[in-house]
């Protein structure tokens, strides 16, 4: 390989990798913890280096020229091999010293995660840990996080995951909601209530009918992609919401909708890339969730 004809170096390929993805020169700073002028400097320097245009400005946003699409597979490629690089390094890592990143939903990372990061720093105080609360799944594979707390088993080769339990949920009120819409004594009746939505509105409308709860969209006056919204909007009387079990049944201030009817049941899967599963400190952290998570979950 003729090495001189390699005109750019990876700081610049990875600038320009994470513009066309995030679609503007802030949001890429963002990403990539770095001031708008610096990246902005990083692609023009890749595009005098290399001598094209790689992006359009349309609006606000960029947009790739042909010479920057034709580019993006290979930039890409890179990309993908820094990453796997980056993993198998990390993997290779025996320091129980560090950071660890462990990404759940709000609502769990408010619940589940504080007694386990109390435990996690009287057994292991040289690791640092970065709570990522989010509702949406994170890439372990581009290191959004090294541990993922999911609801569903993972389908890409490269994770590895742990069924550690089953959690149950099922709809809350409070008693004055409750009374607004008349008595209940049967799924049927919860067809009269409103109800605090998901941002996926005609999606929770097809798992509520799946429990025989028959709903439309116009009983559904607050939603929400925020689980910690939903649950401040339950709190408040607005309408039903649906929370875990062990968390709804110990609120003071919220009932059973109907105490009989079945829980929504659903997995509990601990989930980490395969080569950070042989990070000793990643191991620790993975073993100590899930040996703690069942007791928060079951309880």
């Amino acid at each position: 390989m003729d090495w001189r004809s390699v005109r750019f170096d990876w700081n610049r390929a990875r600038a320009f990798l994470v513009t066309a993805e995030e679609g503007s020169l802030s949001a890429a700073a963002r990403a990539l913890g770095m001031t708008q002028p610096t990246l902005g400097r990083q692609v023009t320097a890749l595009e005098e280096q290399l001598g094209v245009t790689l992006f359009e400005r349309v609006g606000r946003g960029l947009t790739l020229t042909q010479a920057g699409t034709e580019l993006m597979e290979h930039v890409r490629a890179m990309g993908e091999a820094a990453s796997a690089m980056s993993l198998t390094a990390s993997g290779q890592a025996q320091s129980i010293e560090g950071r660890v990143a462990i990404t759940a939903s709000e609502a769990y990372s408010e619940w589940l995660l504080p007694p386990v990061v109390t435990r996690l720093r009287e057994v292991a105080p040289g690791i640092t840990v970065d709570v990522v609360a989010s509702n949406a799944i994170r890439d372990l594979k581009r290191r959004e996080a090294d541990i993922a707390i999911r609801n569903a088993r993972p389908d890409q080769p490269d994770l590895i995951g742990k069924l550690i339990c089953e959690d149950k949920g099922t709809l809350y009120g409070t008693p004055a909601c409750l009374e607004r819409f008349g008595p209940v004594k049967t799924l049927a009746d919860l067809s009269r209530a409103d109800f605090i939505g998901f941002d996926d509105v005609p999606g929770y409308i097809a798992a509520l009918a799946q429990y025989g709860i028959d709903v439309s969209e116009d009983q559904f006056k607050v939603t929400s992609d925020s689980h910690l919204v939903h649950i401040a909007m339950t709190r408040a009387g607005l309408g039903l919401g649906a929370l875990p079990c062990p968390l709804g049944d110990a609120d003071p201030v919220l009932v059973r909708a109907l105490p009989d009817a079945p829980d929504f049941s659903y997995p509990v899967w601990l989930v980490a890339h395969r080569e950070l599963h042989t990070n000793r400190r990643v191991r620790l952290v993975f073993d100590l969730l899930a040996e703690m998570l069942p007791t928060y979950l079951k309880a």
